[in-house]
């Protein structure tokens, strides 16, 4: 038995939802202008200082616009009427108000564990605006997926089988695909390149005898619908990124020939658009990608097939920003160095990879005031007990003192919620802004997508309230 398609599949793409609420009137149209003004409204209102030396600052007009952009970037490309669902990387920011933010804003969730589909249901995304990924389900993930109509996509021939046996034993309506690595080859960052030869990810499309196999697999179970690649990550060309597309792409239209009728209904693109981390420009965008697409594989866009986007890093990376009081400064082999509060525990790539991931940083006096002066070589350095603990080297900013702040750019996904507790550090408390223009001036409102940590907690985590397990062994 198959899955139950007496009604249309609930996680099918749906038609494009209404607008998104526009950005506040009288928020500032810039961004650096934007996280100027929060900086300075944080240090007022006491979300940073002695007690709290670190919080996450996130820019909820920068996030709506970003989501926006997307959804009409696919919009200019694709043919009227094409079914689009923009599912959210949940990865890149597993924190359910931003979830619940992008969800108003027209975009779902793509999750890849229990935790993250825990998440979204809790942020209140639909099933079918869910799409569940990952190399490495367990029989009770895909059971509750298939259960709750969420979408599927199949990594490798011992998950379909394990997909094949669900579906026989219950009914579903979740729309079931694979996952293919076109291994168009990788980017600048090894770790992160998921469309290499070797790639863990997906079934691989080069190596002998897995074209046929995958074709065998759709001709033998009409109920798979989708097919789905993902070859972006931070440091792949768009070029590549659209290769990979254009491979699966052509992969769908001869499985359709073979099968006589359009079987894969649904493309599942993926996402990885790398961010721009050297300034405030938005480069590339998601228009640019979607407008090379059109150019490298135009078929794709002109209404036989729904899609499905995964981006993540792209949509909250440029809206977030760290925010660290520097408890001292001191000099060593004559170059100074700011002793700050973020880190390896919040910026764990960048300490660990610095040349794959530098972060921009800003200076700002002990009022918030972004600080002058004329800029001077030093390290910004974190908490954590190792020399290597270092966010900037060698770095030109304002002579920073005891008492200012450092701001830690472009840090909206993977930093805010990717606590490494290195030392027991606490995590920061998280913040979303915006200009409120119910006040003259348009001042800044917040509020708290997550509290800080306390150190009592930390202690709970560590199993302080079992601390005599082992000597009563």
């Amino acid at each position: 038995m198959g899955p139950d398609n007496s009604a249309p599949p609930a996680t099918a793409p749906s038609a494009r939802p209404a607008t998104a609420p526009a950005a506040p009137p009288t928020a500032p149209t810039d961004p650096a202008a934007r996280r100027d003004q929060a900086v300075r409204a944080a240090v007022e209102q006491g979300l940073v200082g002695p007690d709290l030396p670190l919080a996450g600052l996130l820019d909820v007009t920068g996030v709506r616009a970003s989501a926006a952009a997307l959804r009409t970037a696919f919009d200019e490309v694709t043919a009227p009427g094409t079914p689009v669902l923009h599912a959210f990387a949940v990865k890149a920011a597993p924190l359910v108000p931003v979830l619940r933010l992008l969800s108003a804003a027209g975009v779902g969730a793509e999750v890849a564990s229990p935790g993250e589909l825990a998440l979204a249901r809790a942020a209140g995304v639909p099933p079918t605006h869910t799409v569940l990924d990952s190399p490495a389900k367990t029989p009770a993930e895909l059971r509750e997926a298939l259960a709750l109509g969420i979408a599927v996509n199949a990594d490798n021939a011992q998950e379909l089988a394990r997909i094949d046996a669900l579906v026989r034993s219950a009914p579903t309506r979740s729309p079931l695909g694979i996952r293919v690595n076109p291994q168009v080859g990788g980017g600048a960052i090894e770790a992160l390149s998921t469309a290499t030869a070797t790639s863990k990810f997906g079934v691989p499309l080069r190596d002998e005898g897995a074209r046929e196999w995958l074709v065998r697999a759709y001709l033998d179970r009409p109920w798979l619908t989708r097919l789905h690649t993902h070859s972006g990550s931070q440091g792949m060309p768009l070029e590549l990124m659209a290769g990979g597309v254009a491979a699966t792409y052509a992969l769908a239209e001869e499985i359709n020939d073979r099968a006589g009728r359009r079987q894969i209904d649904t493309l599942d693109l993926g996402g990885g658009l790398p961010v721009n981390f050297a300034s405030d420009e938005e480069t590339p965008t998601h228009a640019d990608y979607a407008r090379l697409l059109r150019h490298e594989v135009p078929e794709l866009l002109d209404g036989r097939y729904g899609l499905v986007t995964e981006f993540g890093r792209s949509l909250l990376a440029k809206h977030g920003t760290l925010l660290a009081r520097v408890e001292y400064v001191k000099s060593a082999g004559g170059r100074g160095i700011a002793l700050t509060h973020a880190g390896v525990q919040v910026a764990t790539r960048t300490v660990y990879v610095p040349e794959s991931w530098p972060l921009r940083i800003a200076a700002y006096d002990a009022e918030g005031r972004p600080k002058p002066g004329p800029a001077v070589r030093q390290d910004i350095a974190g908490p954590a007990c190792f020399a290597g603990d270092l966010l900037a080297r060698d770095r030109e900013l304002p002579p920073l003192e005891q008492g200012d702040y450092v701001a830690v750019l472009d840090t909206g996904a993977y930093c805010f919620a990717h606590h490494y507790s290195y030392n027991s550090l606490v995590r920061p408390g998280i913040h979303g802004f915006v200009a409120d223009p119910r006040e003259a001036g348009g001042a800044v409102r917040f509020g708290v997508v997550r509290e800080p940590q306390s150190v009592a907690e930390v202690v709970a985590e560590a199993g302080g309230g079992v601390r005599d397990a082992l000597r009563e062994l």
